[in-house]
């Protein structure tokens, strides 16, 4: 699935390096072309919950999931390092 600029998307896995888990909202802030042996991908801004950045990662689209008008949005605790 090809998500657009500023498109809401849900991480389907963990990414401990950040402190961002399978589940957190982010939106997409830029999306990278497959060229050879990179895959297709996408950078995405993760906030908190008072909209202050926490991270901003360039992952794999395989990595990214479309958020759906069917979910609620919580919050937890920014895990530690």
């Amino acid at each position: 699935m090809t998500f657009t600029a500023f498109q809401r998307v849900v991480l389907t896995a963990d990414v401990p390096e950040e402190r961002l888990r399978a589940g957190d909202v982010g939106v997409v802030v830029e999306h990278y072309l497959p060229r050879g042996d990179v895959p297709e991908g996408y950078e995405v801004e993760f906030f908190s919950a008072t909209g202050e950045t926490v991270a901003v990662v360039s992952l794999p689209a395989t990595s990214l999931r479309a958020a759906t008008a069917s979910e609620v949005l919580s919050v937890r605790g920014l895990a530690r390092a």
